[in-house]
């Protein structure tokens, strides 16, 4: 009984109890407004996003291409097969690490915690480091490095990879601090690899291998997007299918086994969400920093609650904003020129976060 209210206090939302009404109706529409607020965002940097580029397409245009009343094939062909796709892709990985940044924040208790953590993105750029790098100059590999599914398929190979040690060595430890601990190591491990390989490179594969490093929306197709989610949906569900031990999970390991949570298998399927969408997302958009770090952190500003029946899909919300918005700075609009993703998302994030910790150091703890 001691541990159901203390469970049921870390549900509610971070307000007085004469606040908060018990009646279930309450509780749903106190939260109208937020949600409204959060999809509102995401169809109007959508519509934003699909509008700016380099070729001036009017709005009222744009809405009779995507109803197929258009007659200019020009301007179709660039928003189905450019803007539009590159929105949806912004969309889908915005959503995915904000969730699997939530996730990790969760089983860690950790709020400097990310999608990251477990040396997923590190795995994955080990083996595009192997593809673009070191294939470059073994004639004998020639043949997939040029592939244009080559950097996809290693990426996700590595991430696997570095899933399946990890699983492996969660198996032989009970400790989420130790597991973390060792998945920051595996990342030490597999960056310092990738450094050798670009001492060893030559300067044009350095500079392909580089620009893959600073990530992008921008290279995905409909093919691409149709695999991408496929994998993301199938993290999602199970993310879904985890809220209630993800609840259990914020009063630590022994209160999460107390109220009946089977602590290796929850955490197993939290992991293997996270890393679902971590490593599908890192395959086919490059390594994306801040997003699954800051996300739950901002949405907690505008959502006050532990309880991740209502954070999940909040969370998803605010990171498509973020990198929609990310992606719209980084577009230049007015201009011809591009710059990095993972450049805008650093900019922007790590000051909104020194602010959020100053401001309100509640914010961002878990």
């Amino acid at each position: 009984m001691r541990f159901a209210r203390l469970f049921e206090s870390l549900r509610l939302p971070r307000r007085s109890r004469s606040e908060i009404s018990t009646d279930p109706v309450t509780g749903r529409t106190q939260f109208r407004k937020p949600f409204f607020i959060l999809a509102s965002t995401v169809i109007g940097l959508f519509v934003i996003n699909i509008a700016l580029g380099s070729v001036k397409i009017p709005l009222g245009e744009i809405f009779s291409i995507l109803t197929g009343s258009s007659k200019d094939s020009i301007w179709a062909d660039i928003i189905w097969q450019f803007r539009l796709p590159k929105a949806v892709t912004c969309v889908l990985a915005g959503s995915a690490l904000a969730t699997s940044g939530l996730m990790m924040q969760t089983l860690f208790r950790n709020p400097l915690a990310g999608p990251d953590v477990l040396g997923l993105s590190s795995g994955a750029s080990l083996l595009v480091a192997v593809v673009i790098l070191a294939s470059a100059s073994s004639q004998w590999m020639l043949p997939i490095s040029t592939n244009p599914w080559s950097v996809a398929l290693a990426a996700s190979a590595g991430s696997v990879l570095v899933f399946l040690l990890v699983m492996a060595i969660a198996q032989k430890i009970k400790d989420n601090v130790s597991l973390l601990i060792i998945g920051l190591m595996l990342g030490a491990a597999t960056s310092s690899v990738v450094s050798v390989l670009q001492f060893l490179s030559k300067a044009e594969d350095l500079q392909a291998f580089m620009i893959w490093t600073l990530g992008s929306v921008g290279g995905t197709g409909w093919r691409e997007i149709q695999v991408l989610a496929f994998i993301l949906m199938i993290g999602i569900m199970i993310a879904f299918l985890s809220m209630k031990s993800l609840n259990a999970w914020l009063l630590g390991e022994n209160y999460a086994q107390s109220l009946g949570v089977n602590i290796r298998g929850s955490r197993f399927w939290i992991v293997l969400s996270t890393s679902l969408m971590a490593g599908s997302v890192t395959a086919f958009c490059g390594p994306i920093a801040f997003v699954g770090l800051a996300v739950p952190h901002l949405v907690r500003l505008l959502i006050e609650t532990n309880n991740h029946k209502i954070l999940l899909p909040a969370v998803m919300m605010g990171g498509a904003s973020l990198i929609l918005f990310c992606d719209i700075l980084a577009q230049l609009p007015g201009s011809t020129q591009i710059l990095p993703l993972n450049a805008v998302t650093s900019l922007i994030g790590a000051p909104v976060v020194i602010w959020v910790v100053m401001k309100n150091k509640r914010s961002v703890v878990i």
